[in-house]
């Protein structure tokens, strides 16, 4: 019905106008009205506006530089095509006297309309700056014109755009707004380059986030969505958006020709990183997903999360092998990807024997089970804390390692991948962060000089699929996790985002297990991959049956550090703060 409106519309305004300029041409000329050549006219101006360029499905109140051009194509087309006919008739500056004031009338309607009557209805009670004059930043401003905000400038490194104006915007240079900016602050500040690296955002909040109340920021753009307004897609800038690292080597068709059509299990798939592996191997084409993990609430959350593809729900604990082996038998999974462990240090530190049944025995189960089901191959996600360990979480992870990296051979290939902290994962610092300055406390940190490794959530578990894909057995993979970021920087950015000036930072001392720094090497003899992002670590030897038979002892002891000291030499246990 909306489109039939828009027809009549149209017709209503080709009709209506050829009448009135053939009209007030003819009476210029002193030529006598003639009806038929108007009648044709319409007639051509109709077909090339519904058949060819399908302009009566414009919005008047979003006209811009592209609808008038496509506007003026329609009649110059339609102009092409009679004005032969009638050459002779009537002289060529004739009809084109009568084209221009067509032109010129339909036009002066659209921008009269979007002005008048469109622009009156919004007051601009704020003013905004884009930074980035490129094309997002262009389409960004043109939808700004719905709303509360002036946009008052554009702003741009790009000397070449620097002095010039877009739909009479001035583009600046960032040194200029400053000096604009000393009569007074501007209310919002967006940085529209879904490109840009986030060193480049950190750079441009950093030296650009005084002269504004507020500053928002577009998503990059492996999440900007292009059917949907920029406008509504701008959020507040995180610190996700200045810490997030986007590996330059992710080789996408890699990862789709190693998971698409792919019956693939996910343990622990309601976690944090478990639920982004099962979102990422239904985006890359995975036939059947079977989720596994003890939690109902999280099972049912990722459930509902998966649309397109087959998935099986197994509300199963990895520590219950008969219970699990149903489930392989049933399903017969291809790819198995391994993310279900207890990974808070403080909580295992507390809870030993635990800890070190969920990790080590659930995995055990998890790798011979695929083994014997002949499953293709399996993933097993570790820790940077498995390097070195200071706790028991990180010991029973370097286990883990062990474990997977010397049960190969057998038809199953089996590897390992190790990286730092994700951000925004369950149990990490930047949630518990960010309720600390929702209710207002200060931020608690263990140590002025801790230091961790962090990466976005997608972004380190679409490199697992890509190290899954590229293993052959027996290697234990180490994602690239940039610089170290000292976590009182980290507390204090925050403290910044938030505008808050009435919360600071407690030091409470290293936590039982809590080392200064992690480690994502044990020595430097890694081995290079394919990707730069992707290194392999040297591998260490341990008699798979010894190592079943150290695992019993470690189940049976009542000393477990000691024997966890005995199966990993380099655990050095930290007790205290």
């Amino acid at each position: 019905m909306i489109y039939l409106d828009k027809r009549i519309l149209n017709f209503l305004v080709i009709v209506i106008l050829t009448f009135i300029t053939f009209w007030w041409t003819f009476s210029i000329f002193h030529k006598p009205f003639d009806l038929s050549v108007v009648l044709i006219v319409i007639g051509v101006r109709i077909l090339a506006s519904v058949i060819f360029f399908k302009d009566y499905s414009l919005s008047w109140s979003k006209v811009s530089q592209k609808t008038f051009l496509t506007k003026s194509f329609v009649y110059i087309f339609a102009f092409m095509i009679y004005m032969p006919f009638y050459y002779t008739q009537y002289r060529i500056f004739f009809m084109a006297s009568e084209l221009f004031l067509y032109l010129f009338v339909i036009n002066f309607l659209m921008y009269a309309y979007y002005y008048v009557v469109n622009m009156s209805s919004i007051k601009k009670t704020k003013n905004a700056v884009i930074f980035g004059a490129g094309k997002a930043g262009v389409k960004l401003e043109s939808e700004f014109a719905d709303s509360q905000y002036a946009v008052k400038y554009f702003v741009d490194d790009d000397k070449v755009l620097q002095n010039r104006s877009i739909d009479s915007i001035r583009v600046i240079s960032r040194e200029k707004l400053k000096k604009v900016a000393l009569y007074g602050k501007f209310d919002l500040l967006v940085i529209a380059i879904p490109s840009a690296s986030p060193e480049v955002v950190q750079d441009i909040y950093d030296d650009m986030r005084f002269y504004f109340n507020e500053v928002q920021v577009l998503p990059s753009l492996d999440n900007i969505l292009h059917s949907q307004d920029f406008f509504r897609q701008l959020k507040e800038i995180s610190v996700e958006d200045l810490l997030a690292r986007h590996p330059k080597d992710l080789d996408k068709q890699k990862i789709a020709s190693f998971i698409k059509n792919k019956t693939i299990m996910v343990t622990g798939a309601g976690g944090s990183i478990g639920s982004e592996i099962t979102r990422q191997c239904e985006k890359f084409g995975a036939s059947k997903l079977i989720l596994v993990d003890n939690c109902e609430y999280n099972l049912y959350t990722i459930s509902e999360k998966i649309k397109k593809t087959t998935t099986v729900l197994a509300m199963k604990n990895v520590v219950e092998r008969d219970s699990l082996r149903e489930v392989f038998e049933k399903h017969q999974p291809q790819i198995v990807i391994h993310a279900a462990a207890y990974k808070h240090v403080p909580l295992v530190e507390e809870n030993i024997h635990e800890g070190i049944v969920n990790n080590i025995v659930g995995t055990k189960n998890v790798v011979d089970l695929s083994i014997e089901q002949g499953v293709e191959k399996f993933i097993m996600i570790s820790t940077d804390k498995a390097v070195r360990p200071t706790n028991v979480m990180g010991t029973t992870k370097r286990i883990c390692e062990l474990y997977a990296q010397n049960s190969n051979g057998q038809g199953t290939d089996i590897v390992a991948v190790r990286f730092g902290n994700v951000l925004g994962s369950s149990g990490s610092v930047i949630p518990k962060f960010k309720s600390q300055i929702e209710k207002g406390e200060n931020i608690t940190v263990t140590h002025p000089d801790i230091t961790r490794y962090f990466m976005l959530i997608p972004e380190a578990c679409e490199l697992v699929l890509q190290a899954g894909a590229i293993g052959s057995g027996g290697e234990i993979f180490i994602l690239d996790m940039g610089e170290p970021i000292k976590i009182v920087d980290l507390a204090q950015k925050m403290i910044d985002l938030s505008g808050r000036d009435d919360i600071s930072i407690e030091y409470m001392g290293l936590r039982p297990g809590e080392k200064l720094y992690e480690e994502l090497l044990i020595d430097e003899s890694d081995a290079k991959t394919e990707y730069d992002s992707i290194t392999v670590a040297k591998r260490t030897h341990y008699d798979i049956k010894k190592l079943n038979q150290d695992i019993e002892e470690l189940l049976q002891t009542q000393n477990k550090l000691n024997k966890l000291k005995d199966i990993v030499p380099e655990f050095n246990h930290q007790k205290n703060s």
